[in-house]
């Protein structure tokens, strides 16, 4: 007993100590977020939307939509992306092999005319049947294929667009009528900058008009209301403190402008995983570091794409199962990276932060809730140790939660109602009362299934974008 006792008391140890670390990693992520929304806003008071739109100088961009079997929101979408307020650009959507009605809805409502399929193909994708182009606008483009997968159908994409910046969105997904004007700024100030990510905001509960988010409040679910709260603490405080140590690893799929000519050189996206978008991330990284040119991939962290997000638990935990999936087939693929100086802070810190810290993290914490039981079990329970791992683990998540929604009800004010404000600051007592443990188990599940299930996507239920032809209620989204 006193060799079991022996090991049980270090593995403790060893658990509270990772999550003091966690954590330290939390504040000064959530801190960096913070301080960049203050930094951005006060930019952009002296560097108006219109001064924007004024400029001469700007680069046209193509707007990628891949879609599969997206026929109940993707005109909504489409219509969206096609109001954006930019001097040039195309929208470019791929009908990844759909069985539904995708096309038919995108031909009825866009006046769809078949053309010669036409281009250079300098990308790997599976064969495109037909190619149309819309007799109502001339900028949208739309291509019928076989299905391929999300990175398939992104390559054929990046084959047919004409500009040189791409812009990638998610087929359920509306975008802000400024996103544009936001995300390519940085292009037209650095000439390093290769990409761009922006901040996603779930869809679900807000008004949708013309193809636009009018505004906002909480969903009826708390499932939905729940990833609110997980979507405001990932992009404020996480994304926006890596952006700050160029060592950005992860572009959302459902947004994201990169420079077209480094997608190309670096090989297009790679067919046969799940985490495609954190994978063509990490390998720019990679490239242009081992070519030793000068890059920088940064975030944005003003709110410009919303995307609906699941709302029923099983399609839920097949999301997160796949997103934990993607990492560690990421992670695999490039694991040369790990703690090799030569890729800088990108191997020595970034890389090895995502293995142990995301990777590595639902393990250590259900092993962490399974020890409390587990000791009691054996009469070696350690309430020392269970209060300390509820405060790191519990409380202290509590406390980012709430700063989190202190940015975005307050500084922000994206929810006006007050009853939808308590709402949000409740989910993140609620957060920790079973739905972070079942998504913990789900990525526990996901690390031992990441070879068997590769590139397996699993179905995605989606409840598809309702307009709402009536006059916008109190609180517009700006």
């Amino acid at each position: 007993m006193s060799v079991l006792l022996t090991i049980t008391l270090a593995f403790q140890y060893v658990v509270l100590a990772y999550f003091a670390l966690l954590n330290l990693g939390y504040t000064l992520f959530g801190y960096l977020g913070l301080r960049s929304i203050i930094v951005y806003t006060r930019e952009l008071s002296h560097l108006t939307l219109r001064d924007l739109l004024a400029r001469e100088s700007y680069k046209p961009v193509s707007i990628l939509v891949p879609a599969f079997n997206e026929e109940k929101s993707i005109v909504a979408s489409v219509h969206s992306f096609l109001g954006l307020r930019f001097p040039e650009f195309e929208v470019v959507v791929v009908s990844d092999g759909s069985t539904d009605a995708t096309i038919l809805r995108l031909i009825e409502a866009f006046a769809l005319v078949e053309i010669p399929a036409v281009y250079c193909r300098t990308l790997p994708s599976a064969p495109v049947r037909r190619m149309f182009r819309s007799l109502k606008h001339a900028n949208l483009v739309v291509l019928e294929k076989d299905n391929g997968g999300k990175a398939d159908a992104l390559n054929a994409a990046i084959d047919v667009a004409r500009y040189p910046l791409v812009c990638t969105v998610d087929a359920d997904s509306l975008l802000d009528a400024d996103a544009l004007l936001r995300a390519t700024r940085p292009f037209l100030e650095d000439d390093d900058v290769i990409a761009i990510g922006g901040t996603i905001r779930p869809l679900n509960g807000a008004t949708v008009s013309e193809g636009r988010v009018s505004a906002l409040s909480m969903p009826k679910r708390w499932i939905e209301r729940l990833q609110i709260l997980e979507y405001t603490r990932a992009f404020f405080s996480g994304r926006a403190g890596w952006s700050h140590f160029d060592a950005l690893l992860i572009i959302s799929g459902a947004f994201g402008v990169f420079r077209r000519s480094a997608v190309i050189e670096v090989g297009g996206y790679l067919v046969g995983t799940v985490g495609e978008d954190m994978e063509l991330v990490v390998r720019l990284h990679r490239y242009y570091r081992e070519h030793q040119r000068s890059y920088r991939i940064l975030f944005t962290p003003d709110p410009i794409c919303w995307t609906e997000v699941p709302a029923d638990l099983g399609t839920l935990r097949r999301q997160r199962n796949r997103w934990h999936r993607g990492l560690w087939e990421t992670l695999w693929q490039h694991r040369t990276l790990l703690f090799n100086p030569r890729y800088g802070r990108l191997g020595t810190f970034a890389f090895p932060y995502f293995l142990v810290f995301e990777g590595l993290a639902p393990l250590v914490e259900a092993l962490g809730w399974l020890m409390i039981p587990a000791t009691l079990a054996l009469g070696i329970f350690n309430g020392w140790f269970a209060l300390l791992f509820l405060a790191l683990s519990v409380l202290y998540g509590m406390l980012l939660s709430q700063l989190a929604v202190g940015i975005e009800t307050l500084l922000l004010q994206r929810y006006p109602r007050l009853s939808d404000r308590l709402l949000l600051f409740a989910a993140a007592f609620l957060e920790f009362a079973g739905y972070r443990q079942i998504l913990v188990f789900e990525r526990c599940l996901a690390t031992l299934q990441v070879f068997k299930k590769r590139g397996q996507w699993g179905r995605m239920e989606r409840q598809g974008i309702r307009e709402q032809p009536s006059a916008p209620r109190a609180g517009v989204v700006p």
